[in-house]
Protein backbone atom coordinates (compact mmCIF):
# COMPACT_ATOMS: atom_id res chain seq x y z
CA UNK A 1 0.00 0.00 0.00
CA UNK A 2 3.01 2.01 0.68
CA UNK A 3 3.93 1.34 -2.70
CA UNK A 4 0.90 2.58 -3.84
CA UNK A 5 1.31 5.77 -2.21
CA UNK A 6 4.32 7.02 -3.59
CA UNK A 7 3.81 6.45 -6.80
CA UNK A 8 0.55 8.50 -6.64
CA UNK A 9 2.22 11.22 -5.09
CA UNK A 10 4.95 11.10 -7.70
CA UNK A 11 2.91 11.24 -10.43
CA UNK A 12 1.31 14.41 -8.54
CA UNK A 13 4.91 15.44 -8.41
CA UNK A 14 5.42 14.99 -12.22
CA UNK A 15 2.06 16.48 -13.11
CA UNK A 16 3.07 19.83 -11.53
CA UNK A 17 6.91 19.72 -12.15
CA UNK A 18 5.88 19.43 -16.20
CA UNK A 19 2.87 22.04 -15.39
CA UNK A 20 5.54 25.12 -14.19
CA UNK A 21 7.90 23.52 -17.12
CA UNK A 22 5.19 24.28 -19.93
CA UNK A 23 3.82 27.62 -18.19
CA UNK A 24 8.04 28.81 -18.81
CA UNK A 25 7.67 28.24 -22.28
CA UNK A 26 4.87 30.99 -23.43
CA UNK A 27 5.33 34.01 -24.39
CA UNK A 28 3.41 35.97 -22.12
CA UNK A 29 2.39 39.51 -23.55
CA UNK A 30 4.02 42.66 -22.19
CA UNK A 31 1.26 45.23 -20.10
CA UNK A 32 1.04 47.35 -23.12
CA UNK A 33 0.14 44.61 -25.40
CA UNK A 34 -2.28 43.39 -22.67
CA UNK A 35 -3.90 46.79 -22.62
CA UNK A 36 -3.82 47.61 -26.29
CA UNK A 37 -5.93 44.03 -26.77
CA UNK A 38 -8.06 44.92 -24.03
CA UNK A 39 -9.31 48.29 -25.54
CA UNK A 40 -9.73 46.45 -29.17
CA UNK A 41 -11.70 43.84 -27.95
CA UNK A 42 -13.86 46.28 -25.47
CA UNK A 43 -14.61 48.59 -28.70
CA UNK A 44 -15.16 45.75 -30.76
CA UNK A 45 -17.71 44.63 -28.04
CA UNK A 46 -19.31 48.01 -27.87
CA UNK A 47 -19.81 48.48 -31.75
CA UNK A 48 -20.91 44.93 -32.28
CA UNK A 49 -23.32 45.78 -29.32
CA UNK A 50 -25.17 48.72 -31.10
CA UNK A 51 -25.42 46.80 -34.21
CA UNK A 52 -26.98 44.00 -33.09
CA UNK A 53 -29.44 46.27 -30.79
CA UNK A 54 -30.44 47.92 -34.06
CA UNK A 55 -30.89 44.88 -35.96
CA UNK A 56 -33.34 43.65 -32.95
CA UNK A 57 -35.40 46.97 -33.07
CA UNK A 58 -35.18 46.87 -36.95
CA UNK A 59 -36.55 43.32 -37.26
CA UNK A 60 -38.83 44.21 -33.97
CA UNK A 61 -40.51 47.02 -36.01
CA UNK A 62 -41.13 45.24 -39.15
CA UNK A 63 -42.41 42.07 -37.13
CA UNK A 64 -45.12 44.35 -35.33
CA UNK A 65 -46.17 45.99 -38.72
CA UNK A 66 -46.58 42.53 -40.57
CA UNK A 67 -48.27 40.93 -37.64
CA UNK A 68 -50.39 44.20 -36.66
CA UNK A 69 -49.50 44.37 -33.46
Amino acid sequence: MAEKDKKKQNAIQAYFRETVGELRKVAWPSRREVTQLTGIVLAVMFVMGIILGVTDGGAREILNLVLGF
